[in-house]
């Protein structure tokens, strides 16, 4: 049996790319909390914890707008929970980003 070969003897394609709309949703979400981690490391932390957030917040409403077999990796728990859990997360970095006063000497 090959690697792709199923046990009736159908091969499998070897997909390499989202079955569902949430799982291209979600891998934009990795991308852009990518993308947020480095501007981070670049010392430009607000932007990228604002960028993060505001990620986060995007999952949580497409987790809701989604039925539940198109969701992918977005859909853990139940849709409530899932959104509810992203928009808090997402909506705490946001507003840490804005709130955590600027250092001396500092960035």
């Amino acid at each position: 049996m090959t690697e792709f070969e199923h046990g009736d003897g159908r091969e499998d394609d070897g997909r390499r790319y989202p079955s569902t709309i949430g799982g291209a949703f979600y891998l934009l979400v990795l991308v852009t909390v990518g993308v947020a981690m480095v501007l981070v490391v670049l010392e430009e932390w607000r932007t990228g914890i604002r960028l993060m957030g505001g990620a986060l917040v995007f999952a949580a409403l497409v987790r809701l707008l989604l039925r539940n077999r198109d969701a992918g990796m977005l859909a853990v728990r139940h849709k409530v929970l899932d959104a509810a859990i992203l928009s808090v997360l997402g909506g705490s970095l946001v507003f840490l980003a804005g709130s955590i006063p600027n250092q001396p000497g500092g960035f």
